[in-house]
């Protein structure tokens, strides 16, 4: 089952419900991964998100605030550093409200009025069972991903995903020699391991290779 944002956008805005309200401007805060958001926090989360959309007026502008958005959710390689190291995106219940938050803020200057999602469906992310994870890294041939599976590894713990999306098709790098990158998403249960701990995100493809993420939850947004 492939799980992609565009599920959570059906989700929270069945029909980008309208509301009349005054925008609260709050800056963002950086926590481990919190299974216990309230109500409250959880609209403090989509502020901190509609905040930094606000201020993004050009397509730079908007790129450099989702940069930003995955730098506090990454674990593994930094690709400013190392374009080609292996990393993962953390999709956390913080992750998906910010996300929703910058949808607000980007339909609100479209349609001109103040976008808000329901009550209810902040709810829905609350409750959240799950992680999502993006991992992207690279090969050398275009199809070096296919059949790759993933597992979290907590000391004598391995938490295998409940589902797993398959590989996209490598796009070529630029340079020499040829490169490719691609990505995958799994979801883990928040109950098969513990959100609090470090751990390691093992990649193991078909031949036998295999690629270790540290993922350090605590320093997780």
């Amino acid at each position: 089952m492939r799980i992609d944002s565009s599920f959570f956008i059906r989700l929270a805005f069945p029909a980008f419900a309208i509301v009349c309200m005054s925008v609260i401007t709050l800056p963002s805060v950086s926590h481990s991964i919190d299974l216990s958001i309230s109500l409250e926090d959880a609209n403090t989360s989509l502020a901190a998100g509609r905040q930094t959309m606000e201020t993004a007026e050009s397509v730079e502008d908007v790129a450099a605030v989702m940069k930003a958005s995955e730098k506090v959710s990454r674990v593994g390689a930094d690709p400013e550093v190392d374009p080609c190291g292996t990393h993962a995106i953390l999709r956390t219940r913080r992750y998906w409200l910010e996300y929703f938050g910058r949808r607000e803020a980007a339909e609100s200057k479209r349609q001109k009025k103040d976008i808000r999602m329901p009550e209810s469906k902040i709810q829905e992310i609350l409750d959240m069972p799950y992680l999502e994870v993006e991992v992207r890294l690279c090969g050398d041939e275009e199809f070096f991903a296919e059949g790759a599976e993933i597992a979290l590894q907590q000391g004598n713990l391995m938490a295998r995903p409940v589902d797993i999306g398959p590989a996209e098709r490598g796009k070529k790098n630029p340079g020499s020699p040829p490169s490719f990158r691609s990505r995958f998403t799994a979801r883990f249960a928040y109950a098969d391991f513990d959100p609090q701990a470090p751990g390691t995100l093992a990649v193991f493809f078909p031949d036998g290779k295999l690629l270790n993420i540290p993922a350090d939850f605590s320093t997780i947004h």
